[in-house]
């Protein structure tokens, strides 16, 4: 495993999640979680966003109404989180340090890149135009567009790197998530771990997992 920066074969596809490796957000969901269950007269169990993280939104919608016994729809649920949260990712969230200068880089070595994300297009077209990524990527695509499996199942990765035109195993993913790390090696992709609040629970499995682990894109890996 990497730790840090050095000259990687990293493929020639690159591969990002949004929240929680390029964008610092997670903080939003934590709020959003927070206000949105207080309202009902819930806490947030400890284990919630544990539960939640690797599912796409209308699962997590389906499993909240589930858990705490809600009379709402899932659809009436999307709607308000996403009300919650528009704002924060269209005017305040930022992206993790030194992610710009890395995804500039990229684009001069003629390396393909791509997001994929569980987030829905209200609020990544915000996120990705506010924090000045978006010029960036040749291709964005999420969950529900891949089949609604959420990052356990590897198909977002596969669609991305479809829209590219890369084959699966020359992309390296970049992602928070361990679910969504070993859903991409399952086909073969190289996978960078992203160090999130979120994930220090299980940050020491996923340094078994990933291939290399990142702080911040500063000690990003280079291309060979």
């Amino acid at each position: 495993m990497v730790q840090d920066t050095e000259l990687v074969n990293l493929g020639k596809g690159a591969i990002f999640d949004l929240d929680g490796t390029l964008l610092d957000s997670m903080g939003v969901w934590d709020q959003v979680d927070a206000d949105f269950l207080h309202a009902r007269g819930f806490a947030v169990p400890d284990d919630y966003g544990a539960k939640v993280a690797a599912m796409e939104f209308r699962q997590i919608a389906e499993y909240t109404i589930h858990r705490f016994q809600l009379d709402d729809t899932p659809e009436a649920l999307m709607a308000e989180w996403n009300s919650r949260a528009a704002h924060a990712y269209g005017t305040v969230v930022e992206t993790k340090p030194h992610a710009i200068e890395y995804l500039r880089y990229l684009k001069t070595t003629g390396a393909r890149l791509a997001v994929a994300t569980s987030l829905p297009p209200a609020l990544r077209g915000p996120a990705m135009e506010h924090t000045g990524i978006a010029p960036y990527f040749d291709v964005v695509c999420d969950v529900e567009e891949a089949g609604g499996a959420g990052k356990t199942s590897p198909d977002v990765y596969r669609l991305a790197a479809s829209r590219m035109g890369v084959e699966a195993e020359s992309c390296t993913v970049f992602e928070d998530l361990l679910t969504g790390m070993k859903a991409a090696k399952s086909i073969g992709m190289q996978v960078w771990a992203m160090h999130d609040d979120s994930s220090d629970r299980e940050w020491p499995a996923i340094s078994d997992v990933a291939d290399g682990v990142l702080f911040d894109f500063l000690g990003a890996p280079r291309i060979l």
